[in-house]
């Protein structure tokens, strides 16, 4: 069983920075693609940015589009979310998912296509 493990909420001024990490562990955690999403209360899940197994392909939600950046480290099994000139817009819960793929295998938006979720780590964007 995969487990994801975020990290690096918190709260920060608009125009600030934060950034998320996803660190992942099990027998299968060397062999997934990652996503971010998040969640404002009352409202439904929204995705953000998905990144692929090898780290080539990355897609990103029009509204974090040259905002934020997804990456990883695959050697340490960690994905992060670089955010950059935060508005109170963006204040969530984010949550990292992962899913089993292999390497030719695009990131995908879709929730219902990762198994794998994170307890999720609360963002505050104060205006």
């Amino acid at each position: 069983q995969v487990q994801l493990v975020e990290s690096g909420g918190g709260l920060v001024q608009a125009g600030g920075s934060l950034r998320l990490s996803c660190a992942a562990s099990g027998p299968t955690s060397n062999r997934l693609g990652t996503a971010w999403f998040r969640r404002v209360p009352g409202k439904e899940r929204e995705f953000v940015a998905a990144i692929n197994r090898s780290g080539s392909s990355t897609v990103y939600a029009d509204s974090v589009k040259g905002r934020f950046t997804i990456s990883r480290d695959n050697a340490k099994k960690t994905t992060y979310l670089q955010m950059n000139n935060l508005e109170p817009e963006d204040t969530a819960v984010y949550y990292c998912a992962a899913r089993e793929t292999i390497l030719t295998v695009g990131p995908s938006l879709q929730d219902d296509q990762y198994r794998y979720w994170g307890q999720g780590t609360q963002v505050t964007v104060s205006s």
